[in-house]
Order: structure tokens, then sequence, then C-alpha cells
């Protein structure tokens, strides 16, 4: 690298929980950070399930040398045992940190496509001693290019949620049911929203945190006086074995192991059905406005009024097309990182603490971080971002041997064993769970769970 590529900044796209922490980390080791951030405040993305509930603790969510740079200006801390609301995770420690960061974030800077100066793609000549050129866009529609000595993306992928169709594509009329379809929990203490989905049927599909949160949701909005008639059919692509509801008690992280309580306990209440093996292929328009799925198999549900599609997410990589990457092709994930949280494998959420070596690409020096480096895998924590760019920026700076060593232990889930993604109902029924099964407190229709802390996220 030649020394004016050295003297400038590391690109960082997003100004999220990840990409601020690279920045911080970047600042603590003395090279200088550059975010863009394509909203306009820190968080964007975040503020958006600004009403969910994170199941990770305030100790959890505040990355060390994020910390350190907020310490002078007499921030406080939130309590560590304590659980923030998205909303409060933005407000109380991302914009703080973006405000801090002053120049060096730009916002309402949406990157629309990353390369080597004076090389494309298919260049190898002195491709490694050019900078990078990253082009954006601000809200106006105005276009911009700047450079940089590396590039660190960090923005996500809460801007390209799964489709609700079995295949990886849109259902046959998804899209002209989107009036009546959403990809994210809904608001329920919005009036404007809550009165969508109240005294009203919901599906919801999805077997993740964020469908545990929605079920517990709209359970609650059934017991409220406003809310009588709320019911959900839960729509799962899979059957139900000991693992569907997570660890329970025996999640490290409590919060996380209570939304698959949660989830249990809307079924046991009445409140949410369980359709199990079921992938959706086609979603219809009834005369009278509702909405009925079919599967695959020519299953055609009952009709429902709303639908909540929270199958998942995968990455934005259309503005890195002219870089070298190299990703896993099932997960869109760097091919070191993939084995370590392919889901198809097992179904840890434990994932061995990982740095440059595992973020690297064929490309140097450029690095996906945060969620968009897992791909299409789920269960990603920011304590794990936090560690993937503390190494990183410890290797731009020169020192391997910190970005080697690990700093990080991860809370074990409870679930542990290869529950794999793609399997018949009744042989998921009969699955025992793997090594660490989830307690016998999770078998459907045993009676009301243990009361779920309110929490979800991720």
């Amino acid at each position: 690298m030649s020394e004016i590529t050295t003297e400038l900044p590391v690109v960082v796209i997003g100004a999220g929980p990840a990409g601020l922490a690279a920045a911080a980390h970047l600042l603590d080791r003395g090279l200088e950070p550059l975010v863009l951030e394509a909203g306009p405040l820190a968080g964007a993305a975040v503020r958006e399930w600004a009403h969910v509930r994170l199941f990770s603790r305030w100790g959890e969510l505040v990355d060390p040398a994020a910390e350190k740079l907020l310490a002078p200006t007499g921030w406080t801390k939130p309590a560590e045992g304590t659980y923030p609301s998205g909303g409060d995770w933005a407000e109380r420690y991302l914009q703080p940190l973006a405000d801090v960061l002053g120049e060096q974030v730009r916002y309402g800077a949406r990157v629309t496509g990353v390369s080597r100066t004076g090389r494309d793609r298919i260049v190898d000549a002195d491709r490694d001693s050019q900078p990078f050129v990253v082009h954006y866009e601000n809200a106006d529609g105005h276009e911009h290019r700047l450079f940089g000595r590396a590039v660190i993306d960090a923005s996500g992928t809460w801007s390209t949620p799964s489709p609700a169709g079995g295949s990886g594509l849109a259902a046959l009329g998804e899209k002209a049911a989107a009036d009546h379809i959403t990809y994210r929990v809904p608001d329920l203490k919005d009036p404007a929203v809550r009165v969508r989905y109240a005294g009203k049927r919901t599906a919801v599909i999805g077997s993740g945190a964020s469908a545990f949160t929605a079920l517990a949701h709209l359970a609650d909005l059934a017991k409220s006086a406003d809310g009588q008639g709320t019911h959900a059919t839960w729509i799962l692509r899979r059957g139900i074995s000991g693992s569907t509801f997570g660890g329970g008690e025996a999640d490290q992280l409590p919060a996380r192991g209570a939304l698959g309580l949660a989830a249990k306990a809307a079924v046991d209440g009445g409140h949410a059905d369980a359709v199990t093996g079921f992938r959706t292929d086609t979603v219809e328009r009834t005369e009278d406005g509702h909405v009925i799925l079919i599967g695959e198999d020519g299953r055609r549900l009952d009709p429902v009024d709303e639908v909540v599609v929270l199958t998942g997410f995968r990455p934005d990589l259309s503005f890195l097309g002219e870089l070298r990457l190299g990703l896993d092709e099932r997960l869109q994930a760097p091919v070191e990182l993939a084995p370590l949280i392919d889901p198809n494998q097992h179904s840890c959420g434990t994932v061995y603490p990982h740095g440059v070596g595992e973020l690297s690409h064929p490309e140097k020096d450029v690095y996906l971080v945060g969620m968009k480096s897992y791909g299409r895998a789920p269960t990603f924590l920011a304590m794990t971002g936090y560690e993937q760019v503390r190494s990183i920026a410890a290797h731009l700076a020169g020192d391997h041997e910190a970005a080697e060593r690990v700093e990080l232990t991860l809370p074990e889930t409870g679930v542990c064993g290869g529950a794999g993604l793609f399997d018949e109902p009744a042989a998921a029924e009969e699955a025992g769970g793997g090594c660490c099964a989830a307690p016998a407190t999770l078998t459907i229709g045993a009676g009301p769970a243990p009361a779920p802390a309110s929490a979800g996220g991720c």
C-alpha cells in the first residue's frame, strides 16, 4: 500500500452498532474513520424497530472502545443488567456515540458502489496498492465519491427482508397483497397499527426471535379490552421439536429464552394455532379483502386479515459487485465464517468468536461485519460484531497479535444439535433437540409456560 493510500481514512458503511464501534476502535488505534450513513440519524435501522425490547442487556450492548470514547463527555452508561428497547439503544448510546465522532459521520449518504481506483473487478495489475473508491448519493440525489485505505461494510441486512415464499422468492401473489403484509414486528402500542390487528386474524410466518416477539405481542393484544377476537396463526416451515422454542430457562441470555416461552404460552393459551411443515407457495386475495395462504403441498389455510412475514434477512451485495468477495454459496457469508454459523449443520446460537481471519476476502482490506457478515444466517449478537471490528482495527493498525487474539466469550443458548432447516414435520416432532435439548416445559399443550420477560430483538 502506498504512503498516499495509508493517509486516507477507513471508510465505514453504516452508523449502526457495528459501524460506530468500528469507528471507535479505529480511533483508538490512531486510524481515521469516515462513516457513511444512509439515514438522517445514527442507528436509522434500529429506530425502525424502536418498540422491540432486546434480549441482550445493556452490559452486552455497549462496546468497550465506544464507552472509552464517550466517557470524557459525561455520558452515563445505563444499568448493565437492564434491557433496552431499540429506541433506547439508539437514543441513549448510538446517537451520543455518533455525536462524539462529529464530522467523521456523514448522514444521508447512501453508498451505491465500491471499487478499486482505476481497477474494475477483472484487473489484477497493481490492484492491492490502489485506494478504494466509494460512490454515494445524498438524499437529494446528488452523487459523490471519496477514497479510502480500507472499507468496512456494516450496513446490516434490515433493508432486505426475506419473502414469505418457501423457495426464497416472493410467493405468487405476495406483491399484489402487499397492503396486508408486513415484514417487521408490528408496533401494537401505536394506535394506528393497533387497530390494524385488534380483533383480526393474523398469520405469523417464521420461527425465530422476531416471530416469538410478534406472537407474544398479539397474545397480549388478544387479552386486552380492545383486542377481543385477536388470533394468530403461527406458520412454521419445519415441524415442532424440542428446540423450536429455543433454550428456555437453559439459555444464558434469560430474556432470549423467555421469548420462546412467550411463543409457547401464546399457543397454550389459545391465542395462536401452530401450522407446521408449511412452505408458502401462493398468496391469494379473496373478494371480501381477506388473504389465503396456499402451501407447496396444496394446503389452503383459513383466511386471515393480515400477514406478518418474519423469515429472516439477506445481505444487499449490489453495491459491492466490483470487489472480489469470497462468500459461501449458501449463506452469502465469508467462506471462513460460514461453517461456524451454518444452520444446516447446527442450531447453536453460540459461534466461536472470530475476527479478521474469518472475515477476510480475496480483495485485501475489505470486510463485511455485524449482521451483514452472517449473510442469511440467524442468531447474531451485538457483542459478536464488537469483537469483529476490534480485531479488524487491530489488523489495520499492524497489531496482528491483538487481531488474532480472542477477547470474547459468548453465552450459550441452551439448544445444541444439528437441527437443520428442512425436514418432515413428523420427524421434527420426534426429535429430541440435540445434546442440549430444551427443557420439558416446552412441550406443546403441557399447560401455561412461565411468565416471559418482555423482550425481543436480536
